[in-house]
């Protein structure tokens, strides 16, 4: 980049976009006590939300992977972007002019590679919106008609038209200042005999955002008989375009998910806009690809992801949509939501079905959904031949692992009972007993097979998890680590409760190193008593390296453990301050009573007399923290 932002700039970007408005653009967000939210990880996979965001403070932790810092490094991570292209980027949000120190005010040749193709595909979107009330678009607005949607609906969902002609849209970018290089590199051109040409022409467009609503690629849907391309044609993989991380109508179905706990996935993009004009505003699709593990992940964010969430597949009855309700079934161990699906009367799609039926027909559509498990293993029962007993064998090992996946233990056992019913074997308890034998063998690391007689298949053991690097141990079991930790929250979070005892506290009263790390570099910064509004980003710049600085990120993070739901007060940081010294006077009344012993014991009074001295004032010390408190400190 040509120039270096101005650190001024870059204090005014950070306090201009609370860190929870930037982060609940990716995940959902709930209360964590102390003023703080959390969530599920957007960085690692879990079960339960150990993703913590302090307003006040600007900074966010994962204590499970131990990612942390402020809303800058927040966005650079998720994003995968330089320093600059974040700081750009939550400018842009805020409407903030950010200055270069070599250069004055931002100029486009500075800006990083990410926001020119994010600034070249809004610039696209706005293009191809306009050239839908062109004349050569009215294909393209025939299309929208017979499938029910009005004008509004088109400007609602941003769609456009692509002209036909070979290079319009690239002449049109170019005309703004975007380099045939960065035309090409974000997909909206490619390489043609004479140069760069249009990559979509004479086709429906729908722009596809990203979860923050920053269009990041292109559907586009073939109208001309004479055009040999395939029916839909979506971007390339580009530096921000990944269509195994996208989800089409994430962006506006994403605060509704998160309300309702419910997200309807459907199979493209005019059933999207279908679900959302007939009132099921949850719905998203995939941008072609099939639903996989990039997806997942997105969706486990927004939703919570928990047993009273769930997502919904709609899937035609045919046998393409009966193998994609397989694949989903596949993946719906890694969702703690319920997963049902949907299937469409007569293979109608969700937009066919509006277009015949209304909006109501839809609503009932995703309304009367069941079980996916339950249709998978009606699936696999219809397989065999129920007449034979070779056949009911067969069909009970197929269907049973279905059953054993079922995570509702009560639920799983009348589903185990159902599945005898199903299979016509009077034994019912065979049955449950053999799904029983296949749920307590997945569960203690059977793998993915079919039953135990996969268990010494070295294919089928899991992968081992990769060791967690981290600094020093901390033994949060211990009464005076605890309190250590807790005194230090205080001095990052709260430094006027603590001030001005706080920074006559040495290191060496904390008795773990990377408590005492912190201590040292909270002096460094200046001390509680210079807190100001700089104070913690101070003190996380004097950090002498990222494991320290990660440690004070989840101290600042972390709510202290007051007493009642509010913040701490002075009596409670009161309370800290002298149970941390009593700690420490306690420790050194031993040791100097062993030493005074000692010399003792070896006729050298003259030498121990001072010592006992000393042992004298540091009790009645203690006395007086004991009865007074932090009056005596």
């Amino acid at each position: 980049m040509a120039g270096r932002i101005n650190d001024e700039d870059v204090r005014a970007v950070r306090d201009a976009v609370p860190i929870d408005a930037v982060v609940s653009e990716y995940l959902q967000l709930r209360p964590a006590g102390g003023g703080n939210q959390k969530g599920l990880c957007p960085f690692h996979d879990e079960k339960t939300p150990s993703f913590h965001v302090s307003n006040t403070k600007g900074l966010f932790h994962c204590f499970g992977c131990q990612e942390g810092g402020d809303s800058i490094a927040f966005v650079m991570k998720v994003d995968h972007l330089s320093f600059s292209e974040a700081v750009e980027r939550l400018a842009a949000q805020a409407g903030l002019t950010l200055r270069y120190e070599e250069g004055g005010y931002g100029r486009a040749s500075q800006q990083g590679e990410r926001t020119r193709l994010v600034e070249a595909h809004k610039a696209a979107a706005r293009y191809y919106a306009e050239q839908l009330d062109s004349p050569e678009a009215q294909i393209a607005r025939t299309f929208l008609h017979e499938r029910g949607f009005k004008p509004a609906d088109a400007e609602h969902f941003g769609v456009g038209y692509g002209p036909a002609g070979w290079d319009h849209l690239t002449r049109h970018l170019r005309g703004r200042g975007f380099t045939d290089k960065e035309l090409i590199l974000s997909g909206l051109s490619q390489d043609g005999r004479r140069g760069p040409i249009d990559r979509f022409r004479g086709r429906l467009m729908w722009p596809i955002r990203d979860i923050t609503g920053e269009v990041v690629g292109f559907g586009a849907r073939r109208l001309r008989e004479d055009d040999n391309g395939p029916k839909y044609l979506n971007t390339p993989e580009t530096p921000i375009y990944r269509k195994s991380q996208v989800l089409y109508g994430i962006d506006l179905a994403k605060r509704d998910i998160a309300k309702e706990g419910r997200a309807v996935v459907v199979e493209g993009y005019t059933d999207v806009m279908a679900c959302h004009l007939a009132g099921v505003t949850t719905a998203i699709a995939t941008s072609g690809t099939a639903f996989g593990e990039g997806h997942i992940k997105i969706l486990r964010r927004v939703l919570m992801d928990n047993s009273r969430t769930e997502v919904i597949f709609t899937f035609d009855g045919d046998a393409a949509g009966q193998k994609a309700a397989r694949r989903a079934f596949e993946d719906d161990q890694k969702f703690a939501a319920r997963t049902s699906i949907a299937i469409s009367p007569g293979g109608m799609d969700p937009c066919d079905l509006r277009l015949a039926k209304g909006d109501r027909a839809v609503t009932e559509l995703v309304e009367g959904r069941s079980r996916l498990f339950e249709f998978v293993l009606r699936q696999i029962v219809d397989e065999h031949d129920l007449d034979s007993a070779e056949g009911r064998s067969a069909a009970l090992e197929a269907a049973a692992p279905v059953v054993a996946q079922i995570k509702d233990g009560s639920l799983q056992h009348e589903y185990a009972v159902r599945l005898a019913g199903l299979l016509g074997i009077l034994d019912t308890q065979f049955v449950v007993r053999r799904v029983g034998q296949l749920a307590r063998w997945k569960r203690d690391g059977g793998g993915q097979g079919r039953g135990p007689r996969n268990a010494q298949d070295p294919s089928m053991q899991s992968a081992p998890t990769a060791p967690r690097i981290s600094g020093p141990p901390l033994h949060l079991r211990s009464p005076g680590q605890l309190v250590e930790r807790e005194l230090l929250k205080l001095a990052l979070q709260y430094p006027q409760l603590v001030s001005p005892a706080f920074d006559a506290y040495g290191s060496d009263e904390f008795t773990a190193q990377p408590y005492a790390t912190v201590r040292e570099t909270i002096e460094a910064a200046g001390g509680v008593e210079r807190a100001d509004r700089d104070y913690l980003s101070r003190v996380l710049e004097t950090a002498p390296d990222d494991t320290v600085r990660r440690t004070i990120t989840e101290l600042a993070v972390e709510t202290p453990r007051s007493p009642g739901s509010g913040d701490p007060d002075e009596l409670y940081a009161g309370q800290q301050l002298v149970a941390v010294r009593l700690a420490a006077v306690r420790s050194r009344t031993a040791e100097l009573e062993g030493s005074a012993r000692r010399l003792d014991a070896q006729g050298a009074g003259a030498r121990s007399a001072p010592l006992w001295q000393e042992l004298w004032v540091l009790q009645q010390y203690a006395t007086a923290l004991r009865e007074r408190g932090a009056a005596a400190l």
